[in-house]
């Protein structure tokens, strides 16, 4: 009796499913005529992260594996998780794991708020030439690659040379030591992307804060409020939808801290504090040809960073906001 039923149930869903199939294709043939150019313009960005993101995400079978380049994918031995086991029983994970976490936390703390306050002074200037004169000052060290911004760096802080170094020997001070002390490398990390990526990082509130209707502000006038009420009680809750979902995707890149800067300012007198799972990777994975160990270590940092995404968008929703999905 039990095995008619199913049958019966199962006969009876397909129609629906197949109705809702239909349905489905229905609608995207009718978007796909309807905003065909906007599609268009889509391609080729579409185009791109199928080549060389998806694509490239075949290649994570090496991390279960003892791949060979003369072996190839398909014939390479299957280890299944020897080398998560491998790493995680190793002194260097936690070592890793510290820095990363402590470098991507301070870029949390103190990199991430900054765009939006300096988002909201622009938003505040009434000199529309002075605002795009301040805008195009801020944008322009996201411009600069990370090797102009180490260099810049090394000729500024440099113990022996440093003009930073200099200044203070002629006023009676005494050098400071910046690129070689281990308790000041995370800040001149954060400094440094603070530096470069403050003011780019202000698009998308500007964007946001550019569609507040002026109404809104003449009303709060109107009832007394002064600039800071403004921000507090228009601005900010304007753009709150904005600042959430780029907190939930910054959330997702929290094991990612940039491989090109770090590398760049890495020296052996901080080597304890610099090492990182970017640079682990490339030290182990390219330097010492240990593809599937380094594989296994990108792996597990992609993995992490979906589950934050994953739970942060779902707090997010809980909380009554949109989130990223």
């Amino acid at each position: 009796m039990n095995e008619l039923q199913t049958l019966y149930v199962n006969s009876e869903g397909a129609p629906d499913r197949r109705r809702r199939v239909t349905n489905w294709l229905r609608g995207l043939r009718k978007d796909l005529r309807r905003d065909k150019y906007l599609y268009l313009l889509a391609l080729p960005g579409l185009v791109f992260f199928f080549i060389f993101k998806y694509v490239p995400m075949g290649g994570v079978v090496i991390a279960f594996q003892n791949y060979s380049p003369f072996a190839g994918i398909w014939k390479s031995e299957w280890v299944g998780l020897e080398h998560f086991q491998r790493f995680f029983s190793t002194p260097d994970f936690m070592l890793l794991f510290r820095n990363t976490m402590a470098i991507s936390l301070m870029n949390l703390v103190f990199f991430f708020p900054l765009p939006i306050a300096l988002s909201l002074l622009m938003n505040e200037l009434r000199s529309v030439v002075f605002k795009r004169t301040v805008q195009s000052i801020v944008y322009m060290p996201h411009f600069l690659s990370w090797v102009i911004i180490a260099g810049l760096t090394f000729q500024l802080f440099a113990t022996g040379e440093g003009l930073v170094n200099k200044i203070l020997e002629e006023l009676g001070a005494s050098r400071i030591d910046v690129l070689t002390n281990p308790h000041m490398f995370w800040l001149m990390l954060t400094l440094q992307s603070i530096w470069k990526e403050c003011g780019w990082g202000t698009i998308l509130f500007l964007a946001a804060m550019a569609g507040i209707d002026p109404q809104v502000y003449e009303a709060a006038k109107i009832d007394g409020a002064g600039r800071l009420r403004q921000m507090w009680h228009i601005t900010l809750p304007a753009i709150r939808n904005v600042i959430i979902i780029l907190l939930i995707l910054r959330l997702g890149r929290t094991m990612d801290v940039g491989f090109e800067q770090v590398f760049l300012m890495y020296n052996g007198a901080v080597s304890d504090v610099a090492e990182v799972f970017d640079t682990y990777v490339y030290r182990v994975g390219i330097q010492q040809a240990q593809f599937s160990y380094s594989a296994a270590v990108g792996l597990f940092k992609s993995v992490v960073g979906l589950l934050l995404v994953v739970l942060a968008n779902r707090f997010a929703k809980r909380m009554g906001e949109e989130g990223v999905y």
